[in-house]
């Protein structure tokens, strides 16, 4: 069946949107060729500027400086982003309520305590520039007691084939879906009757909201009878694919799919659930939707297609439809998505480029192709993507096998599949990044640490164990570079493998939280501080719940606001809001918006894929700071 006739290129700026895109901006031009609107937001100086970056660099959202202002006991922090785009010299000068607060420009850490401040007090920044104060940013978002509620539109439930459900919120990402330099929010709703592909029965339908940080809800995409709930089902990638500064969201639909603005993808009357709540049969695609609107951009069949559901390890449809999804910059400048189905025996990579309103398939990866048959079965419950090279392209890092730029695998462990994945520069004094893996496969090592540009295996674990759960981060000064533990497997260990303090708490997240440049621990509703001595909590969320079960995630967790510090964002214990924390430690650290690090950006894209796991940079943050070094200036530049 072909898909649908969605193909529509993008041909005008809604009268909405262009108000939206004049908010913050300071000028807005709308130019008219031959039917076709051309919307060109300048923002402001206090936004980023890479007038000057080479061609090849990649291309990277052009953000405001996020101001926040954190209350605690001390007084209000004032935190806001140092951009890629800036000057590496850039100071700042720090305002309240319009009144200048700081003496001198601030040539340190972008961040300010403010003791004596009022209560509602709001604050603006200016750069400094050559000896010259730039326009201000946009006001101070107010997080009063530490965090800040985002209202949501809870769905009503309802009930199938005599199951009830109600909603909950469940995974969100992030991106400027209206070109104003601010993140919105993309939120995933779950029915509380979502399935693991293993169970069978009927599940309520999917919805994906979109909302700014003031909770206005900007769309509701339905979808459908025909995608069934679950962590395995839905992957939403949210980027500005095509470059024309709004981010898009894309994601697997099927019949009966309704858009933002109402419109239905396929077949509306559609029903292909079998007596299980399976969908085995029945047309499945890959949409690209609108982000200010919701809009179905373009629609396509989904890569791989379903075909004999037994070639996937099983015949009742828990593994055909192991999803995985992210985004990766695989020419090295733009990015594309990528899309997956399978990974417990064969395995489908597709990627995606979206260009001038259309999708096009870049290539495809088939672990059934002739020479790739050692990559089947080696896949993980997520994926990440790296540069793992160093060519300057990204690669797929599929868990146990890694897939090169240009779709031709480059290299496969054998080690199996596995659930936690990894992958940064976790040993600073050796060229390159690692790849930290977690196994499932009781016939292969419990943990391991690879090179990613070569597969060849560091060091390895022990062994015969279904290994569910492992982190690998910078969480302990006491030792270079970063750490690694998992659950079956005892002890903390060091780069090298060998055991150098008790293991933490907790297997699960990751955050920079306070001033250094060490990570904390984020688990359930909470924040802590490894010590060997005793873990201290940093934070205990009030009133919030976390996601997906036992996995324990936040919706989201990233530098999504302030300076380069990490936001964790959990949804209200009652589902009317999320609630996003954001650090009230002071810093010396000045380090640019971790999210103009590319591969950092991506994988808050990719973190809601199947089980979640946390973000690396490119570079070891940890170790540049202890230095005293600065982090290295990002090479982006905008659309």
């Amino acid at each position: 069946m072909p898909p649908p006739a969605h193909r529509r290129r993008r041909t005008a700026v809604t009268a909405a949107t262009a108000a939206a895109l004049a908010l913050g901006a300071g000028a807005l031009t709308l130019t008219d060729t031959g039917g076709v609107v051309t919307a060109t937001a300048a923002l402001t100086s206090a936004s980023s500027d890479t007038s000057d970056a080479p061609a090849g660099a990649r291309v990277a959202e052009r953000l405001d400086r996020g101001v926040v202002s954190v209350g605690g006991p001390d007084g209000n922090l004032v935190t806001w982003r140092l951009l890629g785009g800036d000057d590496p010299a850039t100071a700042f000068n720090v305002y309240r309520d319009g009144e200048l607060i700081t003496p001198e420009p601030l040539t340190g850490a972008t961040n300010h305590l403010d003791p004596d401040a009022p209560a509602g007090a709001a604050y603006t920044v200016a750069a400094v520039v050559g000896g010259q104060e730039q326009p201000p940013s946009a006001p101070s978002l107010a997080f009063a007691d530490g965090h800040l509620d985002v209202p949501l539109d809870r769905p009503e439930g309802g009930s199938v084939n005599g199951s009830a459900y109600t909603y909950e919120a469940n995974d969100a990402s992030v991106g400027d879906l209206d070109g104003d330099g601010r993140y919105e929010i993309v939120l995933k709703w779950d029915p509380t009757n979502a399935k693991d592909n293993s169970q069978s029965g009927h599940t309520g339908p999917v919805l994906i909201d979109a909302y700014t940080l003031d909770g206005t809800r900007l769309w509701r995409i339905d979808l459908g009878a025909n995608i069934r709930a679950g962590a395995h089902y839905t992957q939403f990638q949210v980027y500005d694919y095509d470059g024309d500064g709004s981010a898009e969201v894309a994601m697997k639909t099927a019949d009966g799919t309704r858009d933002g603005e109402g419109t239905v993808i396929g077949d509306a009357g559609a029903d292909h659930r079998n007596s299980g709540g399976y969908v085995l049969s029945g047309p499945e695609y890959l949409t690209v939707f609108e982000g200010a609107t919701g809009r179905a951009l373009d629609t396509a069949d989904y890569a791989p297609g379903r075909g004999n559901v037994a070639d996937w390890g099983d015949n009742y449809g828990n593994r055909v439809d192991r999803f995985l999804a992210g985004t990766a910059y695989l020419d090295g400048e733009n990015p594309s998505m990528v899309f997956s189905r399978g990974y417990y025996t064969r395995a489908v990579i597709a990627a995606w480029d979206f260009r001038d309103g259309e999708l096009t398939r870049r290539w495809v990866f088939d672990s059934d192709d002739p020479g790739n048959g050692a990559y089947a079965g080696q896949g993980f419950h997520s994926l990440s993507v790296a540069d793992a090279d160093g060519d300057g392209r990204d690669e797929v890092m599929f868990g146990a096998a890694a897939v090169d730029d240009d779709g031709t695998g480059l290299w496969e462990t054998g080690h199996g599949h596995g659930d936690a994945l990894h992958v940064g520069d976790f040993v600073p004094d050796r060229p390159g990044l690692e790849v930290y893996g977690v196994g499932e496969n009781t016939a292969s090592p419990d943990a391991w640490l690879a090179d990613a540009a070569t597969g060849d295996v560091l060091w390895t674990l022990g062994s015969g164990n279904d290994n569910g759960r492992g982190v690998a981060g910078d969480v302990w000064a006491g030792s270079p570079g970063a750490e690694f533990w998992s659950s079956s497997v005892s002890g903390l260990r060091d780069t090298d493998g060998d055991e150098v303090g008790p293991k933490p708490g907790s297997a699960n997240f990751l955050v920079w939280w306070d001033g250094d440049g060490s990570r904390e621990l984020l688990d359930g509703t909470r924040i802590d501080e490894y010590d060997p001595d005793g873990s201290t909590r940093l934070l205990d969320g009030e009133g919030v719940a976390s996601n997906n079960g036992t996995k324990a995630t936040p919706a989201l967790s990233g530098d999504i606001l302030g300076d380069w510090r990490e936001e964790v964002v959990w949804r209200t214990a009652d589902n009317t809001a999320l609630r996003i924390y954001s650090t009230p430690h002071e810093t010396d650290l000045r380090v640019p918006t971790l999210v103009h690090d590319t591969q950092y950006r991506v994988a808050l894209a990719w973190q809601n894929t199947a089980y979640n796991q946390p973000p690396h940079p490119s570079f070891a943050l940890g170790d540049t700071a202890a230095e005293g070094a600065g982090a290295p200036w990002p090479d982006i530049r905008h659309p």
